[in-house]
């Protein structure tokens, strides 16, 4: 037999115990918070308020509205959608815009270039 603790209180009773289960205590209470929260209350709140703020900046700039939501979510994407067809425009305006110089000039350097590569 193994020698008990004399000052260790002997373990609960099931029968007197609520269907409850133990009561947890005020410190066990206020470890699971700061858990919850990843560290003090107070300070989890002014991080959770900061990044709203930081993250609202952000969607405003990208023109999302939080009182029509959806709206802005639709208008977003089309925007984005544009942007895509534009940039597609913008290379092709480039493109045609060099290729009216480029084009002649090297059709030029080939036909002068093309009897003396044969001899």
């Amino acid at each position: 037999m193994t020698a008990q603790n004399p000052g260790a209180l002997p373990p609960p009773d099931r029968a007197s115990s609520n269907a409850s289960g133990p009561r947890p205590t005020e410190s066990a209470m206020a470890n699971h918070a700061i858990r919850f929260f990843g560290g003090p209350p107070l300070a989890a709140i002014v991080r959770l308020i900061l990044l709203s703020i930081l993250v609202g900046v952000v969607l405003h700039a990208s023109g999302l509205d939080p009182w029509n939501i959806l709206d802005s979510i639709r208008r977003f994407f089309l925007h984005i959608w544009n942007m895509g067809f534009d940039a597609v425009r913008w290379v092709w305006r480039y493109f045609l815009l060099g290729a009216v110089i480029v084009l002649p000039i090297w059709l030029i350097v080939r036909l002068v270039r093309a009897p003396s590569e044969r001899g």
